[in-house]
C-alpha cells in the first residue's frame, strides 16, 4: 500500500476506532433502516411503511425476548446490541408483512435466529450467523409446508435504490472491522460467477448477452453487497487467519453466484444457505472457538500501562502477535461496548498463563469495570484473531516499531523465539514519550536482540544491546541511520493508528511493511 494511503487509512481507522464494531454496524443497520422507511413513504422502496414498522417491531420483541430468556438461563449477561442486529438483518432478509400469518412467520425466524445463538453453539461462541439460521428454517419451513403466507426470505434490501448506500455504510463496517479486504474477494467471485451462470442461461435459450449490463444487475439488484459487509463479515463466524478467511469468502462467492437448485425442492441453495455452508468451512477453521480466561493479578508495568494475568481454559491456543477479544459485562456500557481487543503480551509457551497490557488514562466504562475485576473472576474470550505474525523463513531479517503499548505483539513474539531455542536477526526500534514508559523492559532484554529506544529523555542502566536515539524525534531520516540495512527487512509495525500513519512514510524503504493499529480503548 502506498505510504501515504497507508496513513490516510490509519488516520480513519482511528476515527471508527472510537465506537465499538458491534455498536458501529447497529448504527449502521438502523440508519439504513431510517433510510428505507424514508424511501418506503416516497413510494420507491417494495415494503410498505406499515409492513416495515410492523415487521421490525415484532423482530425486536422477539429476538431480545429470546436473547433476554436463554441469558438468564445460562447465567450470561444480556446483549441488546446483538439482539437489535439480528433483528435489523433479519429485517432487511425476510419479506416483510402486515398480516397476522407473515407476521408470525417473521417471529419464528427471528426466534429460531436467536435461539441458534445458545443450540448452534460450540464452548460459548455460536457457529452459524443467527440471521442466516433463521431465514432458512422459515423459507424451508413454509416451502415444505406449502404455507407460504408465513413468508420466506426475499433479501429485498438487493434493489438499486439501496445499493449505493449499503456499499457505503458497509465499506464503512468493513474499515473499522478491518474486513475490506476479504470482503471485497466475496463480491469479486460472487460477481464474476454470477454473470459466467446468467450469460450462460441467456445462451442456451438464444438471447443476447451483454456482459455490463448483466453485471450492473448483479451488483446493483442483488443482495451481493448486504451480505457480504452485514452478515458474512460477522467476526464470530470466521477464522482467525486472513488465508482461512480469504478461502470461505471464495467458497461462498461461488455458492452465490452460481446458487443451485437442491434436488427437486422448491428452494435454490440461496444466499443464505451458501453463508450456512461458508460458516461450516469457517468453523473447521477455528475449532478452539471462545473460552474463559480466569483473572489471577495486575502488575504496574509503567506510570500509565497495566499488565493483567489470566489462567486460560483448556482449548486456548494462539500464534505470538495475535490478540484476543475479552468480555467484561457491566451495566451501562459506554459507545464502545463491553468488548475490547488486546494484543496478547505472552508466548504460547507460557500458556496457560496469558498476559495482556493496556494503557490506563481514559474513563471508560469498560476500563473502569476491568479494574473492578477480582481475582478469581472468569471473563469471556470471544476470540483470537490476527495475522501480524513473523514470516516462517527463519532466515529473513526483520524490524519491529513498536510506538508505546505497541510494544506488546513483539513481547509475545520474542518470548516465543526465546523459549524454543530459536533466534533470528531482529532490530526493535521501540518509541515512547519517556524513558519511564518502556514496558516489558526485561522480556525485551532477555530476548537478545538489538532495541533502539526513541523517547525525549535518557533510559537509565540499559542493556549491553541497547541504544538511546540521544533524543531523536523517529523520521525517515533518523530511521535510515538507526537501521541502515531497512531495505533487506521486513518491517512491522504496531502501535496507536495515528502513530502509525505518521510513521508509515518513514518505512518505504523497507522490504515489505505490516502493520498493527490499535483503535483506542
Amino acid at each position: 500500500m502506498n505510504p501515504s494511503l497507508r496513513a490516510s487509512w490509519n488516520r480513519g481507522f482511528q476515527l471508527l476506532g472510537k465506537v465499538s464494531m458491534y455498536r458501529l454496524t447497529l448504527l449502521a443497520l438502523a440508519l439504513l433502516a431510517v433510510i428505507a422507511l424514508l424511501l418506503s413513504l416516497a413510494g420507491i422502496a417494495g415494503p410498505t411503511p406499515l409492513e416495515l414498522v410492523a415487521t421490525a417491531a415484532v423482530l425486536v420483541v422477539v429476538c431480545a425476548g429470546v436473547d433476554a430468556a436463554a441469558q438468564r438461563l445460562l447465567k450470561l449477561p444480556w446483549r441488546l446490541e446483538s439482539s437489535l442486529i439480528t433483528a435489523a438483518i433479519l429485517l432487511f432478509v425476510l419479506r416483510p408483512s402486515d398480516e397476522v400469518l407473515g407476521l408470525v412467520g417473521i417471529a419464528i425466524a427471528g426466534a429460531v435466529a436467536s435461539a441458534s445463538k445458545y443450540v448452534l453453539a460450540w464452548r460459548g461462541r455460536h457457529i452459524f450467523n443467527p440471521a442466516a439460521v433463521g431465514a432458512t428454517v422459515l423459507t424451508l419451513l413454509s416451502a415444505s409446508t406449502a404455507a407460504y403466507a408465513l413468508g420466506s426470505s426475499s433479501w429485498w434490501i438487493g434493489s438499486p435504490a439501496f445499493g449505493p448506500v449499503v456499499l457505503l455504510l458497509g465499506v464503512i463496517v468493513l474499515w473499522r472491522t478491518e474486513k475490506l479486504r476479504v470482503i471485497a474477494l466475496f463480491w469479486v467471485v460472487a460477481l464474476v460467477v454470477s454473470v459466467a451462470t446468467v450469460a450462460a442461461e441467456y445462451r442456451q435459450l438464444g438471447s443476447p448477452v451483454d456482459t455490463w449490463t448483466i453485471l450492473g444487475q448483479q451488483l446493483w439488484s442483488s443482495p451481493l453487497l448486504f451480505l457480504g459487509a452485514f452478515m458474512l463479515s460477522e467476526p464470530l463466524t470466521l477464522p482467525p487467519r486472513r488465508w482461512q478467511q480469504l478461502i470461505v469468502a471464495a467458497v461462498v462467492g461461488v455458492l452465490v453466484g452460481w446458487a443451485p437448485l437442491i434436488g427437486t425442492f422448491p428452494v435454490s441453495l440461496g444466499q443464505e444457505r451458501a453463508l450456512l455452508i461458508g460458516n461450516a468451512v469457517a468453523f473447521a477453521f477455528a475449532v478452539r472457538s471462545a473460552v474463559r480466561l480466569v483473572y489471577d493479578r495486575h502488575a504496574d508495568l509503567t506510570p500509565s500501562i497495566e499488565e493483567l494475568s489470566f489462567h486460560a481454559g483448556r482449548g486456548f491456543s494462539f500464534t505470538a502477535g495475535q490478540f484476543l477479544e475479552l468480555d467484561v459485562p457491566h451495566r451501562r456500557p459506554d459507545a464502545r461496548g463491553t468488548r475490547r481487543e488486546f494484543s496478547i503480551a505472552s508466548a504460547p509457551a507460557d500458556l496457560p498463563t496469558v498476559r495482556i497490557a493496556f494503557r490506563r488514562g481514559s474513563q471508560s466504562t469498560y476500563k473502569k469495570a476491568l479494574a473492578a475485576v477480582q481475582p478469581g473472576t472468569a471473563l469471556a474470550v470471544t476470540g483470537v484473531w490476527g495475522d501480524f505474525v513473523l514470516p516462517r523463513q527463519s532466515d529473513s531479517p526483520l524490524l519491529m516499531v513498536a510506538a508505546g503499548i505497541g510494544v506488546t505483539p513483539f513481547v509475545s513474539q520474542l518470548r516465543q523465539l526465546m523459549l524454543t531455542g530459536r533466534s533470528r536477526d531482529i532490530v526493535v526500534v521501540y518509541v515512547a514519550g519517556e524513558a519511564a514508559e518502556l514496558a516489558f523492559r526485561e522480556d525485551l532484554e532477555a530476548s537478545g536482540v538489538r532495541v533502539v529506544v526513541f523517547t525525549r529523555d535518557e533510559p537509565k542502566d540499559l542493556a549491553p544491546h541497547w541504544e538511546w536515539a540521544k533524543g531523536v524525534r523517529l523520521d525517515a531520516a533518523g530511521l535510515a541511520r538507526t537501521v541502515p540495512d531497512i531495505a533487506r527487512r521486513h518491517a512491522y509495525v504496531s502501535g496507536p493508528a495515528g502513530l502509525i500513519a505518521d510513521l508509515a512514510p518513514a518505512l518505504e524503504k523497507a522490504r515489505s511493511i505490516t502493520t498493527d493499529a490499535f483503535s483506542g480503548y
